[in-house]
């Protein structure tokens, strides 16, 4: 059977867990590419023994060389210093820039056709050093933050509400971190309005939690962050690309007008198709909202200043 070639550049538990999970699916043959040697190469050899027992006829590789992006349809890249307690986003910059960058030069050299999703933090500014380095169109490159964030925004109405995470409906938008821009117009729990099932004090702690998720999670663990969510966002994401599926998520896109942005990165909704983002989904915001989502965005800007992108 002819399937795709997805790589994975970061075998760490995102990484490996992404891996996993497509494993699962059987959607894609998988390369695993990780800088510390025998680490990409173990989990490969385990997953690919995993997809026996599971029945999935998939190869699966590890590596430490970068020339392994060749012939890949997509890559996703989860390489980077994860966060610690105390430790914001925006901290892990300068580092995740050197490790990202020259990832970027290599997917461009080596697999110029490829969908690319950025999920190193700072998210928003590794995304944008990945579509300066590689040279790529802007649909070809994208940032998951908004499927992740509006899960756990998701699963926090849901848990609070004793509900399926089925019934409920959620939109988080701007940038992955602190001023990122949950809508709360957008939130319904089986078609009702959130606004109608719980008080405004609650729904602002609810939003709060999700603004404040990964934090949560590193304070707890200690010695890491959040995998298992990010992992399947980010299969969310690959699945709708593979299978051109014209889902729409909350993703983060290249914006060239779009919300009054101009040049940077933040959290729209996106069509999600073969070609990657096949289109930019503009929906009416209030004067807060988009006040926001400009401010989320003038973030943005301040670290790509920094880093002289």
């Amino acid at each position: 059977m002819n399937r795709p070639k997805v790589t994975i550049v970061g075998a760490g538990q995102v990484g490996a867990t992404v891996g996993h999970l497509l494993m699962l699916k059987g959607l894609a043959d998988l390369m695993l590419i990780d800088v510390v040697e025998g680490l990409a190469q173990g989990k490969a050899l385990d997953l690919l023994q995993a997809a026996a027992i599971e029945d999935r006829a998939v190869e699966v590789t590890g590596t430490t060389d970068l020339a392994a992006i060749a012939g890949s349809r997509l890559v996703v890249v989860t390489a980077g210093l994860a966060r610690k307690p105390g430790m914001s986003r925006d901290d892990l910059l300068a580092a995740n820039a050197n490790i990202v960058g020259p990832i970027a030069d290599q997917i461009g050299r080596h697999a110029p056709e490829a969908v690319v999703i950025v999920v190193t933090n700072p998210l928003d500014v590794m995304t944008y050093l990945v579509l300066q380095r590689t040279g790529f169109p802007r649909h070809r490159v994208i940032g998951m933050a908004g499927a992740l964030d509006t899960g756990r925004l998701r699963a926090f109405v849901a848990q609070r509400l004793k509900t399926e995470p089925a019934t409920v409906q959620a939109l988080v938008l701007g940038s992955h971190g602190d001023l990122m821009v949950s809508l709360s117009s957008s939130i319904t729990v089986n078609g009702a309005p959130v606004t109608q099932l719980v008080s405004a004090q609650e729904l602002d702690q609810l939003i709060t939690r999700t603004r404040d998720g990964g934090a949560e999670i590193v304070n707890l663990l200690k010695t890491g962050s959040a995998f298992y969510a990010p992992s399947a966002a980010i299969v969310e994401m690959v699945e709708a690309i593979l299978k051109d599926k014209k889902k729409i998520l909350p993703c983060a896109a290249y914006l060239e007008g779009e919300y009054g942005i101009q040049g940077l990165f933040a959290g729209v909704p996106v069509k999600l198709g073969a070609r990657g983002i096949e289109k930019i989904i503009e929906i009416k915001l209030n004067a807060e909202e988009q006040a926001a989502l400009e401010k989320s965005a003038a973030a943005v800007k301040e670290l790509v200043d920094i880093i002289g992108v």
